[in-house]
């Protein structure tokens, strides 16, 4: 017996080692992850100046041409493929293939979203959700304003810090109570955007995949569905940019302002029911989203289709166009004429649409524009650019064991990608250090990232 309870005690005490060693192996491999992938913070981007890629030595374009020449005819890709490359300094035409071609541009038409949304609406602009008084004093309207990012639960130390419905709730919830309310019907409004919220030419698989929501004035975590932990108890929030949505954003959102209002103490009597806003409604609380400097960084950095599209909808209520896919497209134009950049016929926002066609030569006059000091506003369109196999959506390609490993940290690039659809924009530094600003669209079956890669790297390698 006594034998019997000596062992159960060794066992117990191994039993303890074992998970205490578990434990903090645990521990230190969590604490060992990388970080989330982030932009740069516009404040710190702009206090690292670029290389001095204007006392590079300057490219030759005979030079270049004979060193895309192999990787442009083994790329598979015939017909199809738009390119051309520039000085970042002088300007200087050195490579061009069909570059006023328009093509299919996917995702790089993040570029063009960006671009005009810093020139219209400034880096510092921001987007507002607001509660405000409904038709009498037990009535709360949730008002969106179109800001996609608006997010459940505070987090001070996000960068960006996004606005959130906690915060909101506890505005709410002051100011209820300083008027004797304690609990409220609440309507929520979504008038500030306009027609279908599905682009033309966009798939339903692009919802049901989870690529994108459908477009609203009010959503949470960009529509985002979440979770509930295997204990069937917690409510986690999906973070990455792919996941299931939710099948009506606008409710979801109201309903989980509803449960903030009641964690502050002031109860929703009924269900969240859509309504607009009356006229000169008392204003009750307001949140902001971060800075547009920083949804341009994240649309770029991590190819955010539902923060590209309210990105347009805002040049659109800025230009005094329709808040709609269509409206914005035609504001979002009239800004590309404004800056005398031709070759660009969008369809929303994104990317998504097949229907939208722009040049590589449009693509790298918008990013030229980007780096052109006196314009500091554009910036971020830079600073937003993922970095070769580092940063958001190029940090899996450029791997060392790739064809285009000798791209990596030296081209900056907003990618794209569609079935039969593949590009790449953005800037490069040569062998000699020089600072090139490139765009490659390809419109073929055998388009892929690869290819395009490619052709960045080939530029990189360039002792030209």
């Amino acid at each position: 017996m006594r034998n019997d309870r000596l062992w159960a005690l060794l066992t117990l005490a191994l039993l303890t080692l074992f998970v205490l060693t578990t434990g903090l192996v645990a521990r230190d491999v969590i604490a060992a992850r990388p970080p989330e992938t982030v932009p740069v913070p516009v404040a710190v981007a702009e206090a690292v100046p670029l290389p001095d890629a204007a006392n590079a030595e300057t490219v030759d374009p005979a030079r270049l041409a004979d060193k895309l020449d192999d990787p442009m005819s083994q790329s598979g890709i015939g017909e199809g493929l738009s390119a051309y490359v520039i000085d970042a300094e002088t300007h200087q035409e050195l490579y061009a293939r069909d570059a006023d071609e328009g093509l299919v541009p996917a995702s790089t038409t993040k570029v063009v979203t960006s671009v005009a949304a810093l020139h219209v609406l400034g880096p510092d602009a921001q987007i507002h959700t607001d509660v405000v008084q409904g038709a009498s004093p037990e009535e709360i309207v949730l008002v969106g304003g179109g800001d996609p990012t608006l997010t459940e639960n505070a987090d001070p130390h996000r960068y960006p810090r996004l606005a959130s419905l906690e915060e909101l709730a506890e505005q709410t919830a002051a100011a209820l109570s300083e008027a004797g309310v304690t609990a409220v019907r609440l309507g929520y409004d979504t008038s500030a955007y306009a027609g279908e919220p599905l682009g033309p030419g966009w798939k339903q698989g692009y919802i049901d995949e989870g690529s994108t929501a459908s477009v609203h004035a009010l959503m949470v975590d960009c529509g985002l569905a979440r979770v509930i932990d295997e204990c069937g108890r917690i409510d986690i929030p999906v973070e990455s940019k792919y996941g299931p949505r939710v099948a009506d954003p606008p409710l979801a959102a109201a309903e989980a302002f509803a449960r903030k209002l009641d964690e502050a103490g002031i109860s929703v009597l009924e269900t969240p029911q859509p309504t607009q806003a009356p006229a000169g409604a008392e204003l009750l609380a307001r949140v902001s989203s971060p800075p547009i400097s920083a949804l341009v960084e994240k649309t770029l950095m991590d190819s955010d289709n539902n923060v590209a599209e309210a990105l347009a909808r805002q040049v659109a209520i800025a230009q005094g166009e329709e808040p709609s896919f269509a409206g914005a497209a035609r504001a979002v134009m009239a800004v590309m004429d404004e800056l005398g950049v031709a070759g660009v016929q969008v369809s929303d926002g994104s990317g998504l649409s097949v229907d939208t066609r722009i040049t590589s030569k449009a693509l790298a006059t918008l990013l030229v524009l980007a780096a052109d000091p006196e314009r500091p506003e554009l910036y971020p369109v830079l600073s937003g650019l993922p970095t070769a196999h580092s940063t958001g959506s190029l940090s899996a390609r450029y791997a060392p064991e790739s064809d285009a490993a000798s791209g990596a940290g030296l081209v900056r690039a907003k990618t794209g990608t569609l079935n039969g659809v593949s590009s790449l924009a953005g800037t490069i530094y040569t062998a000699q250090g020089r600072l090139l600003v490139f765009a490659f669209v390809a419109n073929h079956p055998s388009a892929t990232g690869a290819a395009l890669d490619r052709l960045a790297a080939a530029v990189a390698e360039c002792g030209c």
